[in-house]
């Protein structure tokens, strides 16, 4: 983990497009309906088989995220992608993936897919992430490259945006 500098001056944040739980959130939803309303297709696969998919992927992109939102804890600094960033976190989660709450959160959403048999939650995956690509982490990168130059950029030398 890196100390960074106090944040708080006006136009000190990232200007991510929206928040990244409510994209996700606005992805599920926006899958079930096209699931009930357009595309209604399941999975195919047995309930056990669904159920225990369901549960290891969700599992999984709950303990990310936690993992994740722990270390920013402890080290002072917002979570939340619309306020400054006090400290570059690089330690724990964060040496496998810049982004394991966003990793986490796609893992959950994948879960949420297999519990409601739903492909078009699934698929609607995909367009998110381009949205959060360009929307969220790009917006993020900028602003941590610029508040954090030296100890972001090798930061993002040693690890890999996803995984």
């Amino acid at each position: 983990m890196t100390s960074g500098k106090p944040g708080g001056k006006p136009g000190d944040k990232a200007g991510v497009i929206a928040p990244p739980p409510l994209l996700f959130a606005g992805a599920v939803v926006l899958g079930l309906v096209l699931d009930r309303w357009v595309v209604p297709a399941g999975f195919g696969l047995p309930d056990m088989a669904r159920q225990g998919g369901a549960g290891v992927l969700v599992v999984a992109g709950l303990a990310l995220g936690v993992a994740a939102f722990r270390l920013f804890s402890r080290a002072g600094t917002h979570v939340e992608p619309w306020k400054p960033s006090t400290a570059l976190v690089t330690d724990g989660v964060y040496r496998w993936t810049r982004n394991p709450m966003y990793v986490g959160m796609s893992l959950l959403q994948a879960g949420l897919a297999l519990i409601f048999d739903s492909v078009a939650v699934l698929a609607m995956l995909v367009p998110l992430l381009v949205v959060l690509r360009y929307g969220v982490i790009a917006r993020e990168e900028r602003y941590l490259g610029a508040k954090f130059p030296d100890q972001y950029a090798a930061y993002r030398q040693r690890v890999r945006r996803w995984l």
